[in-house]
């Protein structure tokens, strides 16, 4: 057991090995020689467990391949094969080259962020989006905060702190990474109320659950799931008329912030904002990286009146937007002005991508690749938390796996290993590739990326 401790190399002489040297011209060596430190730690453990001391050789790979796996830049680029549009696993909505250009304006140098440039004084950071959402909604007022679970948060705590929440028993929802309405609820200082049953619920149910301590009703769009048969629930419309007798405000969470009509693109109706403003609601909130198609943005859209109420909060500032963002917001509000949105930003442009240029894609892609690839009919979906249950056709490259060791799990993860990661599904044991969601200056990287799994399949 001595004589294998002793075989290990000392702090200096792995720092000197040719692969550990490299990476000093890189890093500092302060970081450098704390992984050869941690190295020799693992060594040590495992030396203690009976194993024999690694060569000198092995402990410098093992270094550079911690610094390669916990300093390389993320998170990393992927090309999106899936077919579903906004995955949030892999980001939701890519931006637009606008909100691109936006973003790098506003890092690279000072910006009037709080700035009012006419009289020199201090502004406020919402001036650009606010006015765009007011147009783009009819509202009277918006504010844009990190994300939609933020803005459903600041909306019940400056709405109805201390005070009870009135919502339908189908609609306290949990959406992804385990948000649920009645926590937000709870977190808001508010009480939950919950009325109706999971399928039907009337306007007689609110109506009936009013009393003095009522400080809300809350309408939650179901953007995540469908329930279909026996079903009923009170529009929103319904809800400003009962509020209106009662002097109680609506707030409605619409979820995926959807500023198009869905039906000429095959899809089924999703709730706009608008939609919502003109029924009366007070407060409508929604996302900026689901339909709207750009940055992680929670919205909040409204009468001055409760709007400025969520904007002196104390939260408000807690969960306040940072300039990048607000700027990739703004540019991409900036393309439903100009009536562009469903050629610039690259979500809309999916969603409007035809089944025939699918198929000339696909089978662009199956020439160069050769007999290892098949043409199929398919589905994509939007994903994201947005119209469940609805699909578009597509057209699937699918990737035989008969030769590969693993079969199509391997041949996937290999195409997640690539310098550009391939991200894919797998059908009937084959790799599927949906050309819906990758981009076009993709292509090159994705048939690179394509060509190397499958040669790494195949062997010598």
């Amino acid at each position: 057991m001595t004589l294998s401790f002793r075989g290990l190399p000392s702090v200096d002489r792995l720092l000197g090995a040719p692969e550990v040297q490299c990476l000093t011209e890189c890093f500092s060596r302060e970081a450098v020689t704390h992984l050869v430190r941690q190295e020799l730690d693992h060594a040590r453990v495992a030396i203690a467990a009976g194993a024999p001391a690694p060569p000198l050789d092995a402990l410098a790979v093992a270094v550079a391949r911690s610094a390669h796996r916990l300093w390389q830049p993320g998170p990393r680029r992927v090309i999106n094969a899936t077919g579903v549009i906004i995955h949030t696993n892999l980001g939701r909505a890519p931006l637009s080259a606008a909100a691109l250009r936006a973003v790098a304006d506003a890092a690279q140098g000072y910006s009037d962020l709080e700035f009012t440039l006419d009289d020199g004084g201090r502004g406020s950071r919402q001036q650009y989006v606010q006015r765009l959402l007011c147009q783009l909604t009819g509202a009277e007022s918006a504010l844009a905060v990190n994300n939609n679970a933020a803005a459903v948060l600041l909306a019940l705590a400056a709405v109805a702190s201390g005070r009870e929440v009135i919502v339908s028993r189908g609609e306290a929802v949990e959406i992804g990474g385990g948000f649920r309405i009645p926590d937000v609820l709870a977190q808001s200082g508010a009480t939950l109320v919950e009325v109706g049953t999971t399928n039907r619920t009337y306007l007689r149910d609110y109506e009936q659950a009013v009393t003095p301590q009522t400080g809300a009703f809350l309408k939650v769009h179901s953007s995540n799931f469908r329930i279909t048969g026996f079903t009923h629930e009170a529009t929103a419309a319904e809800l400003v008329g009962l509020a209106k007798q009662s002097g109680i405000p609506v707030v409605h969470d619409l979820g995926s912030g959807c500023l198009l009509d869905t039906a000429p693109f095959g899809l089924a109706h999703e709730p706009t904002p608008r939609e919502s403003i003109a029924a009366g609601v007070d407060l409508a909130l929604f996302s900026g990286d689901k339909l709207l198609g750009g940055p992680q943005a929670g919205i909040a859209v409204g009468s001055s009146r409760w709007v400025d109420r969520l904007t002196r909060h104390p939260l408000a500032r807690a969960v306040r937007s940072d300039k990048l963002s607000l700027a990739a917001l703004a540019a991409t509000l900036l393309h439903y002005v100009k009536d562009e949105a469903a050629s610039a930003i690259p979500v809309w442009r999916m969603i409007a991508q035809s089944p025939a240029d699918l198929e000339l894609r696909a089978r662009g892609w199956q020439r160069r690749i050769g007999r290892r690839a098949t043409l199929q009919q398919g589905q994509s979906t939007v994903g994201g938390g947005s119209l469940p249950g609805e699909t578009l056709p597509t057209w699937l490259l699918l990737l035989s796996a008969e030769h590969v060791v693993g079969g199509a799990a391997e041949l996937a993860r290999r195409l997640r290993r690539q310098s550009t990661p391939v991200v894919a599904r797998i059908i009937d044991e084959r790799v599927a590739l949906d050309p819906r969601t990758v981009l076009l200056e993709e292509e090159g990287s994705l048939l690179t990326a394509i060509h190397q799994a499958l040669d790494e399949s195949e062997g010598p």
